[in-house]
């Protein structure tokens, strides 16, 4: 088939031949194609998420917050090593209350190693008395 010039992109698509035809055409020439060899991993949304996860079922509730019925969400920022070591963990929002504070950074710590992702991550670690354990 043959596409005249100049007749917009619509025709100029719809000459292109597809996908499944440049494969045949290619493995019929004996081109060299690469495949990404890499094994399918859990996407950037799932690892997120299991971080999410781990990180809120590794919370203590110190005793002390407890007693006084202490609630509130701290905003944690880190990064991940490679190895699932969180790194540079700090409060980046307070909960307002010191020790639920270092009770986040602490639940962090605990539930390394955690999947690694690239970049600071945010994750808003949860105190709340209904959640007893």
């Amino acid at each position: 088939m043959r596409c005249a010039a100049g007749l917009g992109i619509a025709l100029v698509l719809a000459c292109a031949p597809s996908a499944a035809a440049q494969e045949i055409a290619a493995a019929q020439a004996g081109e060299v194609r690469f495949v990404d060899a890499t094994p399918s991993a859990p996407s950037v949304a799932e690892r997120l998420e299991e971080i999410r996860r781990r990180i809120q079922a590794a919370v203590v509730y110190p005793p002390v917050a407890r007693l006084r019925e202490l609630e509130g969400s701290a905003l944690v920022r880190f990064e991940i090593a490679r190895d699932g070591t969180p790194r540079e963990v700090r409060i980046e929002r307070s909960s307002g209350r010191p020790t639920l504070d270092r009770a986040a950074t602490g639940a962090v710590e605990a539930a390394a190693p955690l999947p690694w992702v690239y970049g600071l991550l945010e994750v808003p670690v949860r105190f709340a008395l209904d959640d007893r354990r």
